[in-house]
């Protein structure tokens, strides 16, 4: 579902603002206060791609309780911190354009 931009000017002037910071360090405020820091990997005319920290904070973004068939454990084996390989830093969000409210540069 693509949004009419004559109908909407606030959703051209979000997508024009993330396209300028594409490959940044950017917060980005959503629409019901929650904010998130991350890096905007691509934007098209419905949703921003961002690489997020892999903290515990943002647990809520693909956590999988169910590893290896038991709840609460936390798996091994390649990037599980167990010495066969590095951590994932960073997870992929893939948030709507029309659920943003702000978005703002963050210096590194």
């Amino acid at each position: 579902m693509t949004h009419s931009y004559e109908q909407y000017p606030q959703l051209k002037q979000m997508m024009d603002k993330c396209k300028q910071h594409k490959h940044q360090y950017v917060m980005v405020q959503l629409m019901d206060g929650y904010q998130m820091d991350g890096i905007i990997l691509d934007v098209d005319d419905e949703y921003i791609h961002l690489a997020i920290p892999a903290s515990e904070q943002y647990d809520y973004v693909e956590q999988d309780d169910y590893r290896y068939g038991y709840p609460g454990y936390p798996g091994y084996g390649y990037g599980y911190g167990y010495g066969y390989g590095p951590r994932n830093r960073l997870r992929r969000l893939v948030l709507p354009l029309a659920g943003l409210a702000a978005l703002s540069l963050i210096p590194w």
